[in-house]
């Protein structure tokens, strides 16, 4: 059987949230209903979210699914200034809970109609008058349509408790705006057979509430005398990597500045110009980035004494990649540290950098000498020692109707 609606119907409804995410960019969402977290998996990748919460009723179809929610390796190996924490909470619409105040935008797709009708008064308290959020997004089946789906005698599910007709959700959102300070538009997905959308509309209709200009104040004072109720039970809770976390903007900075400073040590090498300082090598790239007056930046003088201090060189020969090159040759250093000030200060108590004495260069070992390491290595190997060695170490839930689409 061909399928009634493509994509499905599902994923228009999907959709029209991250369009609408998209133009209003929300800092804060929730999604009232997640079920299996369809929708919270699509939206994760929308960075301008920095919060992103679900609420279910039915915590056990939750939890099987929201590990799926955890973040990506490559959030791990290539992490951004964008924050994002998820939280999912077990649940009902109609109790409060006030960690899920003040948000941005909240949906609710596909979800009162299976609520009792007391039950959606509660609802619409809950959500217009308590959360009150700057917008809102509800979905539900529009009745009127059910006459061009298949299988459906009365109801979509077996769960539903009514479904509306266009006039009767018109008449609840109107209602909902007059009573909490709202405004609402209409529309819908899952368009009608050619030439009767206009006599039945959407197969799901879709109100979009914004609220009014001037309600800030009044849903502070209400806010203020609002009981701090903590309802819902947390289930899950990850934030993603960020470079606004320390630790984290450390550990990429740390493998940029080793990466290029080991790529201008071998632009270096390559062209092998540069000046010698005692033990001390001074890295020139092109274009003369490391000044004439740099054979004085590091004192070398105890190198060898019992003074030496953090990246002494003192039984080799050391590269220095200056700072200040590291910082106009590469501009994600740059960027990730703010300031070359900044970029000392948080390489300095790096164990995997070496510093020189005054903080000014990065030092790495010359690349003769690691040959001749490299060298001896295959010495070892050769002589059947390195052998010997290897030997004494080895040991949503959709409607009925609409699972074929």
């Amino acid at each position: 059987m061909e399928p009634m609606f493509s994509p499905a119907l599902h994923r228009q409804r999907h959709q029209f949230v991250i369009d609408f995410v998209k133009q209003n960019k929300p800092k804060k969402v929730v999604d009232l209903g997640c079920n299996e977290c369809t929708l919270l998996k699509t939206l994760r990748f929308h960075r301008e979210i920095e919060l992103l919460v679900g609420v279910d009723v039915n915590g056990v179809i939750v939890k099987k699914k929201m590990h799926g929610l955890a973040p990506l390796s490559t959030n791990y190996l290539q992490p951004s200034y964008d924050q994002l924490c998820i939280e999912l909470y077990q649940g009902s619409v109609t109790q409060k809970d006030a960690r899920l105040r003040g948000f941005d935008l909240v949906t609710s797709i596909e979800l009162i109609e299976h609520l009792t009708l007391t039950d959606v008064e509660l609802f619409s308290e809950v959500v217009f008058g308590y959360m009150t959020p700057k917008m809102v997004i509800i979905s539900t089946p529009n009745s009127e349509f059910n006459v061009f789906l298949p299988g459906v005698s009365r109801y979509r599910h077996s769960d539903h408790k009514f479904e509306w007709t266009r006039a009767e959700f018109r008449s609840w959102a109107m209602k909902v705006c007059l009573e909490y300070g709202y405004e609402v538009e209409f529309t819908g997905v899952g368009k009608a057979p050619h030439g009767q959308q206009e006599a039945v509309g959407f197969c799901s209709q879709i109100g979009v509430f914004h609220r009014l200009m001037g309600r800030d104040c009044c849903n502070m004072l209400l806010g203020s005398d609002a009981e701090d109720v903590f309802s819902y039970t947390l289930l899950y809770s990850v934030n993603y990597p960020s470079l606004h976390n320390n630790n984290i903007l450390r550990r990429v900075l740390v493998s940029e500045v080793l990466y290029w400073a080991e790529e201008l040590k071998k632009r270096w090498m390559e062209e092998r110009t540069g000046e010698t300082c005692g033990e001390l090598v001074f890295c020139q790239t092109e274009g003369g980035a490391c000044a004439e007056d740099m054979k004085g930046l590091v004192d070398w003088s105890d190198a060898s004494g019992s003074g030496q201090k953090q990246g002494s060189c003192t039984s080799r020969r050391c590269v220095a990649v200056p700072l200040d090159v590291l910082w106009s040759c590469c501009p994600k250093v740059s960027v990730l540290s703010g300031s070359l000030c900044n970029l000392r200060y948080l390489l300095m108590d790096e164990p995997n950098v070496k510093l020189s004495q005054d903080g000014s260069a990065v030092l790495l070992n010359d690349y003769e000498e690691d040959k001749e390491e490299e060298d001896d290595d295959c010495n070892l190997e050769d002589s059947g020692y390195a052998k010997a060695s290897q030997h004494s170490h080895s040991a949503e839930q959709e409607e009925d109707w609409e699972a074929n689409d």
